[in-house]
């Protein structure tokens, strides 16, 4: 099997600095066959070069050109991403509105010729949101089955973000992926999220927790045990900066509106394994369970984010794409070994 460089189109949030035009250039310069496309992308481009307006219309126009400048570049998008604040809804006026967005996103995904939508778990409040179990899972199942709807089928990979309201672990989002027991929903494993929640701490020094290798020992054995491999759908790899003071009220990531895992995610991600000195999350034992113990053959990806994104020199793009693939390197001298 070959393993083709793959790895996100890079923005942060809701906002960008540099178009995806360049930014799709730069990887592809750099050698990269795969790409994770962000809803972002989509926007960005209906608004900057669409005439403004953000309809259904103009969207639909911006996969078409992002979809044919792909193409111009070898670029293949492999997944959509992210289908966020949808599960657990209270107001069901709001379920109903995003379920229109994804039948809009059923016709992107065919423009942009991907088969895969990533669900991160949703982060609202808890008084706008369930934890029921019952009711996420009845959500999630309306989804998959409008996937299935499709020709042909559309998938979807569930994440478990660190910072989740009522799941924040792989193991409540494999909970989830077995209730819902469609063939088209599975798992995306993020090693960030994996590791920033069991291990880290950004509000600790080190930004460690004092039982964190052992809980991520006891973690990955239990992912090895328990999840189906044909379940996870991608895995995304990705590092984060040791912070040199706890990320607590007065530091500069400091943001009341953001838990400390995601202002630490938002603005201090590295590429895997690219900065021995800065980085900071044991990678090793999660690509050790999945790749070897697993033996995980799907597609992975390198997704990060980065304060420095948001400035303005144009060079920013190539200087990512160049650090991206010097990871990609990197990585696939960690696992390598594990896909022989």
């Amino acid at each position: 099997m070959t393993f083709q460089p793959a790895i996100a189109s890079p923005s942060v949030g809701h906002q960008t600095v540099h178009p995806i035009t360049s930014r799709l250039k730069a990887i592809s310069s750099h050698g990269f066959q795969l790409i994770e496309l962000v809803e972002d992308d989509l926007t960005f481009y209906a608004r900057d070069h669409l005439g403004g307006a953000v309809t259904e219309a103009t969207m639909l126009e911006a996969a078409t050109s992002i979809k044919r400048l792909c193409d111009s570049l070898s670029l293949k998008p492999f997944v959509l991403q992210p289908f966020w604040f949808y599960e657990g809804l209270l107001d069901r006026t709001e379920h109903a509105a995003r379920i229109t967005k994804l039948r809009l996103w059923m016709k992107l995904v065919k423009i942009l010729d991907i088969r895969l939508i990533q669900i991160p778990t949703n982060w609202m409040s808890a008084d706008s949101t369930t934890g029921d179990i019952d009711a996420i899972v009845a959500d999630l199942v309306e989804m998959a089955e409008i996937g299935l709807e499709q020709h042909p089928p559309v998938s979807f990979a569930y994440e478990a973000v660190a910072w989740g309201t009522h799941i924040d672990t792989w193991q409540g989002a494999w909970e989830v992926v077995k209730r819902v027991d469609r063939p088209n929903f599975g798992l995306c494993l993020d090693t960030y999220h994996i590791v920033a929640r069991v291990w880290g701490d950004p509000t600790a020094p080190g930004c460690k927790r004092a039982d964190g290798d052992e809980r991520l020992r006891r973690s990955m054995e239990e992912m090895v045990a328990e999840v189906d491999v044909k379940k996870i759908f991608f895995v995304q790899l990705s590092d984060a900066e040791r912070l040199e003071q706890p990320l607590v009220r007065g530091h500069p990531f400091y943001n009341e509106e953001q838990l400390p895992r995601m202002a630490w995610s938002r603005n201090a991600r590295l590429f895997p394994w690219e900065d021995e000195q800065r980085r900071c999350l044991p990678l090793e034992p999660v690509a050790e369970a999945i790749f070897r113990d697993l033996g995980f053959r799907g597609v992975f990806t390198m997704e990060m984010f980065s304060r420095t994104l948001l400035e303005s020199d144009s060079s920013i793009p190539d200087r990512f794409a160049a650090r991206g693939m010097q990871s990609w390197k990197k990585s696939m001298e960690r696992i390598g070994p594990y896909l022989v």
